[in-house]
């Protein structure tokens, strides 16, 4: 698949990370993609930067009325508030499994990997994420490793905002390559 013809789901709620949520959006409008924020709820969601609330980013789509299946790929951005508040969400929870099924490209940064860990898609997958979360990811089956990006099958995974440039590079790559054979 060509990056512009692509539609990019960005998946958050308040709290996510800032530059995790909006260099990919950037990156990904930059080279052609069509990118959606979706939201549990509301109109907007704040972003966490610096160890405050950061800017705003407006809500394009509610994720009750978000299909997985209208999009070509998923991107979770960290922080530790947005996944924290998504892994608890069960339409967010069926959102990423239907990505994770379907053999679509899911990329997950930092803690983003807690949604993942709670939607039941990482058993036997080799990830990486920010140090704090290697304990849940092994504890739920995933192989954890210390590298700047790691894909398993279409299931891309980055440690902090420091990896951004490689995290976007793979989520590029990914998607061009197209659905993933991968086992649930």
């Amino acid at each position: 698949m060509k990056i512009n013809e692509a539609k990019v789901a960005i998946l958050s709620t308040n709290g996510f990370e800032q530059s995790e949520l909006e260099a990919p959006r950037s990156a990904l409008q930059e080279a052609g993609a069509t990118v959606t924020v979706i939201a549990p709820e509301g109109s907007e969601i704040k972003g966490w930067q610096g160890g405050g609330w950061g800017d705003p980013v407006d809500v394009d789509l509610l994720l009750d009325d978000a299909k997985a299946s209208d999009f070509d790929a998923l991107v979770l951005p960290g922080g530790v508030i947005n996944p924290d508040q998504l892994r608890v969400n069960e339409a967010a929870l069926t959102f990423v499994r239907q990505f994770v099924e379907s053999g679509r490209v899911v990329a997950a940064i930092c803690h983003a990997p807690w949604t993942m860990i709670n939607a039941g898609v990482v058993r036997n997958r080799k990830m990486t994420s920010y140090p704090s979360v290697r304990k849940d990811l092994e504890n739920a089956g995933a192989q954890w490793v210390d590298e700047a990006v790691v894909v398993d099958k279409g299931i891309i995974t980055s440690r902090n905002p420091g990896d951004l440039d490689a995290f976007i590079t793979k989520i590029i790559e990914e998607i061009q390559e197209g659905r993933h054979q991968r086992a649930a």
